[in-house]
């Protein structure tokens, strides 16, 4: 009688290291975003608030301020600042357990969250393409194709949300975070990219070098692919392919704290 052999990597253990791997990349991100936040807080709204608005360009490579635009600069005032508000209520979403024990707050944070994405993606596409705040043609393109998978996923997120397919809300919910991060993922990206590489390899001061080109989709391309292989594995049997998830998402966890720290030390830290 021969004994079935068990399965070269447990089911239950191939699970564990797949949720704690998720876990790591969320704690690694979420202190990222709240650096983001803290920045633009510090940065932006110290400057809006005591009517310093030349002062947005004191950080140099677009324009904030620029004299006599007045609708421009309402519009990119909202668009920044909302910024904040966005990526909190993103990250709030992110939290089972806040989810669970407040469920009315989830609901009016998801609303608020996905109204502000919306609003952002209009903006950015408005800034890009009527008041042509953007570094070269290349990177005003991928912030159109990101305004409109943000408004694609945010109306899709919103509508199951609606029809009370929550399953379905989960998933979207998620693809709409990664889309609406985008810009915080641009930025980790590329000092990721800097600090791995000891320098600015592949990059132009108008970020149209191959790695720039790469970074500019790829920061929001590259975290929804991730998340679809997250998603994967975690619908799964196979152990192997959990663990196997796992650690490509403990290596890109590795890569998001070096973007991270060469975020706030280089790009932020020096401006506030």
């Amino acid at each position: 009688m021969s004994i079935p052999s068990s399965p070269p990597f447990p089911r239950s253990a191939g699970a564990t290291a797949l949720r704690w791997a998720g876990v790591l990349w969320f704690a690694v991100a979420a202190i990222g975003q709240a650096a983001f936040i803290g920045f633009i807080l510090a940065f932006y709204g110290v400057r809006t608030a005591t009517g310093n608005f030349a002062g947005w360009n004191d950080k140099p490579l677009i324009d904030g301020y620029i004299k006599g635009d007045d609708a421009g600069n309402i519009v990119f005032a909202a668009h920044v600042l909302l910024a904040s508000v966005v990526t909190l209520g993103g990250l709030m979403q992110m939290i089972p357990g806040l989810r669970r024990k407040w469920p009315r707050l989830h609901r009016w944070t998801g609303r608020t969250f996905l109204v502000v994405a919306i609003f952002m993606a209009l903006s950015g596409v408005w800034l890009a393409v009527v008041r042509g705040t953007y570094l070269s043609v290349i990177s005003a393109v991928a912030i159109l194709i990101n305004s409109l998978l943000i408004l694609i996923f945010a109306g899709l997120a919103w509508r199951h949300a609606i029809k009370r397919r929550f399953e379905q809300h989960r998933r979207w919910a998620l693809r709409t975070f990664m889309v609406v991060s985008g810009v915080w993922f641009l930025r980790v990206g590329l000092m990721g990219w800097i600090v791995v590489n000891r320098g600015p390899v592949g990059m132009t001061k108008d970020m149209s070098g191959p790695a720039d080109i790469v970074m500019t989709f790829g920061s929001y391309l590259i975290p929804l692919a991730f998340l679809e292989l997250y998603g994967a594995a975690e619908r799964s049997a196979d152990g192997v392919r959990k663990a196997l998830t796992a650690a490509l998402i403990a290596v890109a966890s590795v890569f998001t704290a070096a973007g991270v720290f060469g975020t706030i030390a280089f790009m932020w830290a020096p401006y506030v």
